[in-house]
């Protein structure tokens, strides 16, 4: 297809630009590049929601407070709706703070921020680089094995279990049950997949308000204990609140930190010399992590809804509308970055928005950079002949998050 010939083709619309579309699930950035370069702010007439594309203004947006999370603001639209419905799955219950505006957000928020400072992120590491290890000798001599299922699904699934203070034995429940809960992001998901959403909930839910009666009854310290516990101006979380906010740390915690390591090893398999380069200098390790990020981050876009009228990059915006901001093409934009379609690991600074940005930026992330730094080193050092397997790698299909169902590869 020539160039001509592109610019002619209408703009996608809809399901086209999520990952329910295999040609947007396997390599979303030409199309992308096409709504940066044609419609930075383009008005999606089927799920009726404009997609913003340029980094400039993905990042104002990210930034403006006057922009809101909670879908009750948003106008009737296909989108809205399905948003609307992922909500009712929740049974009743609040939702997470990653859907509350302030002050509410910033309430919760700083109940359990100090768990995950740098600091106390930087205490997990030797314990999170023991997992790392022990789950390198599960896979021991295999000659082939799946980076997701034996590597990227478990280390965060471990961590995030042991900071909470969860039987670690029970790992495998919560990857799948947290797994199943992530198809509540599916825009029409079948009423089986409604079922399997609504029974891994329970599950999970019942798990946690166990252990938040024990901690009641004998005091630990742990996440749960600390939430339990936690107090900020005489402000304590009810029971309700610290069931979801544990489905939210173990859900975002590690169905995203998998997909960072999965895509990170991906692209480094994909790009030999960066992969030689990291072998022979494991300290780069953070730069990497940042690249990876940048270059192939876990979640594609976020959401925002317009409070007031507006104008964004010269078009308007009214009060309700929808704004889906793209974060996979803020992080590829060359008026924001050089070279951005070169994974480069030596970059001096490596700016992205894999996070999010504003008073929602991810707080998580300092927990995600060090699983990924510790997870891709411990995997490189005990593997240094790894490559991809003749097996195709089969990416996920739900929207907003990017990462592989399953990633073989050869050991040896």
């Amino acid at each position: 297809m020539t160039d001509n010939q592109e610019q002619k083709d209408p703009l996608p619309t809809g399901l086209q630009l999520t990952a329910l579309d295999p040609s947007f699930r396997e390599n979303p950035h030409p199309i992308l590049r096409r709504l940066r370069e044609e419609a930075p702010v383009y008005g999606d007439p089927t799920m009726g929601r404009y997609i913003v594309t340029k980094e400039a203004l993905v990042d104002e947006l990210l930034r403006d407070r006057s922009m809101s999370v909670e879908q009750q603001n948003a106008k009737p639209s296909p989108l809205n709706d399905a948003l609307v419905r992922r909500q009712q799955l929740q049974e009743g219950r609040r939702p997470s703070m990653l859907f509350l505006d302030d002050p509410e957000h910033q309430r919760l928020r700083k109940l359990v921020n100090k768990a995950f400072t740098p600091r106390a992120v930087e205490r997990m590491r030797p314990r999170t680089e023991e997992i790392a290890e022990s789950l390198l000798d599960d896979i021991g001599d295999a000659e082939t094995f799946d980076i997701i299922n034996d590597f990227s699904g478990p280390l965060p699934t471990v961590v995030i279990a042991e900071m909470l203070g969860v039987d670690p034995a029970r790992r495998s429940d919560f990857k799948r049950w947290s797994d199943t809960t992530v198809l509540s992001f599916v825009p029409m998901p079948t009423e089986e997949q409604v079922q399997q959403i609504i029974e891994a909930r329970g599950n999970l839910d019942a798990v946690f308000q166990e252990e938040i009666t024990k901690r009641r009854q004998e005091p630990r310290e742990d996440l749960i204990g600390g939430m339990v516990a936690a107090e900020d101006a005489g402000d304590q979380l009810s029971d309700d609140e610290i069931v979801t906010m544990c489905g939210l740390l173990l859900i975002a915690g590690n169905v995203t930190t998998t997909d960072l390591i999965g895509n990170g090893v991906y692209t480094l398999l994909q790009h030999p010399e960066q992969l030689d380069l990291l072998r022979r200098e494991p300290g780069r390790i953070g730069q990497a992590v940042e690249e990876m990020l940048r270059f192939d981050g876990p979640v594609t876009n976020t959401g925002r809804i317009a409070m007031r009228d507006m104008e964004v990059g010269g078009c308007p915006i009214e009060k309700g509308d929808s704004t889906m901001l793209s974060l996979a093409a803020a992080n590829r934009d060359p008026e924001f970055i050089d070279r951005p379609n070169e994974f480069d690991i030596t970059r001096e600074e490596i700016e992205h928005h894999a996070f999010g940005g504003g008073v929602h930026y991810c707080l998580g992330a300092q927990l995600a950079r060090m699983e990924a730094q510790v997870g891709i080193n411990a995997l490189l050092r005990r593997f240094p002949n790894l490559q991809l397997a003749a097996e195709k790698p089969v990416r996920r299909s739900i929207p907003v998050f990017r990462g592989f169902e399953r990633l073989p590869v050869k050991a040896r």
